[in-house]
Formats: structure tokens, C-alpha cells, sequence
């Protein structure tokens, strides 16, 4: 069959079996010409099907299509995001139980090494006290060696005739006589065993203390925004060349250049010091656990800092202060009371106090760190560490 012959077979009026030209804007559907003028139809307004069409296939595409397409494109970022969230999970992972081996292998190695020299002291001990066991033993050889000689030559003077054995009496009473002391084992002569075996799980471990750093406050890495590098123990920061690839996850923040502490506060006293160093920009203090994340921080935030070449307090709620200070400070000593609803900042360089807030605290707060530098680190400094017995 020729192509010319080939007619498309077009819809037709149920009632009036002509083609459908005409589309009726109140109903919504398609009519014929005679519909159109009569019936239900009579008195409504009418479009050429193909007006009413290409309407529909425009409006199909804005609000059908053209979001749909958005919402693909959306799905499609998602899974890129969720892809990258995947593989920075495994590398967390990975660097996480690396940095423990490696922990642990210092701990073990502390072990191996205390354990070591706990038994060499032990042996030490016995060595010396054995060698104090054998120069007595060797004395009392020569005591035997002695009083045997002298069991000897009593005995011969025993069996001497009469007026050689009383000639020579009071000298052979005399050799008879011994007044050396009996041998005794002295006092401390055993292993000290108490010394080496008392509470020796608690000294290990109150000696360990002192080899390794506790630190008050541990920084997020989660919580970091993608310039900042957090070093292995998660107490310090500094700026990366450029911008990470990192997930935006909602702990993330992608405007300041700030990270928080693990660990908000609610109650009790809190106290840490920061290492902010030779940074020509930086602040710290605390946040709301609500903080907006995303862009500006506008509210729950109270620091002091240093930018402009000033030193600034500041809360949301307040207009901003600037701080007449005669030294530079680089360690910043930060202390909340949350039941006096005080957070204070002193200068430990120079001990001096910088500010106070006073605000009533109605959520969780986090520590925060934010620097402006890409030359210095800022670190959270160690705490001293101590072990308290207590009896029952």
C-alpha cells in the first residue's frame, strides 16, 4: 500500500459523527462544530483544538515536565552527595581504626615496657638478696671450717698425757671459747612482694596517666567547615589550600570557618583553654545546639575574638564590644557556669581577665573555634589529669 493511501484515522462526535474541531474551555473536552451551537455546549466558549492543545502541551511543560526534570536532577545530585557521604564514611572509617591500632600499639608498648622493667626490678631484688643468702652461707663455711678445727685439737688435747694437758689448760679453754652470734636470716631478707604485687594494676594505670593528655574539649570533624583540617586526635585545627569535597551534611557548617566541641553542656561548670597562637583572625566561645548551620550565623552565639585589629565581645542579643586589652593574648582560657549562667574569658598568658557574659542559658551550648588564617593552627590545650581514691 502506497503512503499516499495511508490516512490516519481521527476521533469523531459520538452524537454527530464529525470530526472534533472544537475544544470547550468549560467542559474540558473536545466537540464537534455542531456540538458547539447547540445542546450543553450552546452557550460556552469554544477554541480551535489545536489552540487548546499547544495551551495544554505549554502548560504540560512548565508545571508537569519542567519539574519533574528538576526533581531528577535533585535525585541525581542526591545520589552523587549520597555517593561522596558513602566514600568519605569508608575513609572516616578506615583513618578511625587506623588512629586506634595506632593508640593501642602506644598503650600495649607502654605495657610491654612497664611490664619489663617490673620484672627486672623483680630479678634485680632477688640477685642482690640472693647474693647477701650466699656471702652468708660462705661465712658460715668458714665459721664451720673454724669450729671444726677446734673440735680437732680439743680432742688431741683430750688424749695428752696429764702435765701436758694441764700445762696447757687455760690455752686449750681459751681456743674452746666462741662468741661469735649464731647466724640468723635478717629482717628484709625475702622478696619484697608487696612492694611489686601491691595495687599494681592501680600504679600502672596511675603512671600511665602521666604519659598520656586528656583533653576537655574534642573538636567535630563533622561539624567543620570544609576549609578546616582536624589533626588526628581531634584537638586542634588549621586551613586546608582549598575546599574539601565534603558531604553537606546538616552538622556541617559552610559559611564561618568554624568547628564545635563533641560534647554540648546543660548544667554544671565547664572550663577549657585555646590555643589561638599568631592567627591575625580569630574567635572562640559557645553555641546554641540550635545554631543555624547553613550561612550566617546570626543568633545563639557568644565569643570574643580578634579581627580589624580589635578585640571583640559578642552575643546575638547584644551590640558587640570592643576590648581594650594592653597584651596580646594566645591562650584563652573559656569557663561556663551554667548554674550562675556565666561564661567567662581570661587571658592565662597574662592573667588577666577579658569578659563575661550573663545570659540565661535555655539549651544545650557547644564549644567553638573559628580561625581566619591559613598560617597558624589553633588548638584545644590538655587538662591535668589526676586520680582521686576515695575509702569506703
Amino acid at each position: 500500500m502506497s503512503e499516499e493511501n495511508v490516512s490516519v484515522k481521527r476521533p469523531v462526535c459520538g452524537l454527530h459523527s464529525k470530526i472534533l474541531t472544537l475544544f470547550c474551555l468549560e467542559h474540558e473536552e473536545p466537540i464537534c462544530s455542531t456540538c458547539g451551537g447547540s445542546g450543553r455546549h450552546k452557550t460556552d466558549k469554544c477554541i480551535r483544538v489545536d489552540e487548546a492543545a499547544l495551551d495544554r502541551k505549554e502548560d504540560l511543560l512548565e508545571n508537569g515536565l519542567k519539574p519533574l526534570e528538576e526533581k531528577l536532577e535533585e535525585i541525581y545530585k542526591c545520589k552523587d552527595s549520597f555517593a561522596q557521604t558513602s566514600e568519605l564514611i569508608k575513609s572516616q572509617a578506615q583513618q578511625t581504626m587506623q588512629q586506634i591500632e595506632e593508640d593501642f600499639e602506644k598503650l600495649h608498648q607502654f605495657l610491654r615496657h612497664e611490664k619489663a622493667a617490673r620484672i627486672a626490678t623483680v630479678k634485680e631484688e632477688e640477685e642482690h638478696k640472693l647474693l647477701r643468702m650466699k656471702t652468708k652461707v660462705e661465712d658460715m663455711n668458714r665459721e664451720t671450717a673454724f669450729i671444726l678445727e677446734a673440735i680437732r685439737g680439743i680432742k688431741r688435747d683430750l688424749v695428752s698425757d696429764d702435765i701436758s694437758f694441764l700445762l696447757n689448760y687455760k690455752d686449750i679453754l681459751k681456743r674452746a671459747q666462741n662468741t661469735r652470734p649464731n647466724p640468723e636470716v635478717d629482717s628484709g631478707a625475702l622478696i619484697d612482694v608487696v612492694k611489686h604485687l601491691g595495687n599494681l594494676q592501680f600504679r600502672v594505670l596511675e603512671k600511665m596517666l602521666k604519659t598520656v593528655q586528656y583533653t576537655p574539649v574534642i573538636l567535630d570533624p563533622n561539624s567543620a567547615h570544609p576549609r578546616l583540617i582536624l589533626s588526628d586526635d581531634l584537638t586542634s585545627m588549621r586551613f586546608s589550600d582549598g575546599i574539601r569535597p565534603l558531604p553537606d551534611n546538616p552538622e556541617r557548617f559552610d559559611n564561618y570557618r568554624m568547628v564545635l566541641g563533641s560534647e554540648g553542656f546543660d548544667s554544671g561548670t565547664h572550663t577549657w583553654d585555646t590555643d589561638v597562637g599568631e592567627n591575625t583572625v580569630w574567635f572562640v566561645g559557645v553555641v546554641n545546639q540550635s545554631v543555624q548551620r547553613k550561612g550566617a550565623v546570626q543568633t545563639g552565639l557568644w565569643r570574643v575574638g580578634y579581627y580589624s585589629d580589635r578585640y571583640w565581645a559578642r552575643c546575638h542579643a547584644e551590640p558587640q564590644i570592643v576590648l581594650t586589652l594592653e597584651r596580646k593574648p594566645k591562650r584563652i582560657r573559656v569557663r561556663l557556669d551554667w548554674d550562675r549562667q556565666t561564661l567567662s574569658f581570661d587571658d592565662l598568658d597574662h592573667d588577666t581577665h577579658l569578659h563575661t557574659f550573663t545570659h540565661n542559658f535555655t539549651e544545650k551550648v557547644f564549644p567553638y573555634i573559628n580561625i581566619g588564617s591559613d598560617k597558624y593552627p589553633a588548638r584545644i590545650l590538655p587538662g591535668k589529669v589526676s586520680v582521686t581514691v576515695e575509702q569506703h
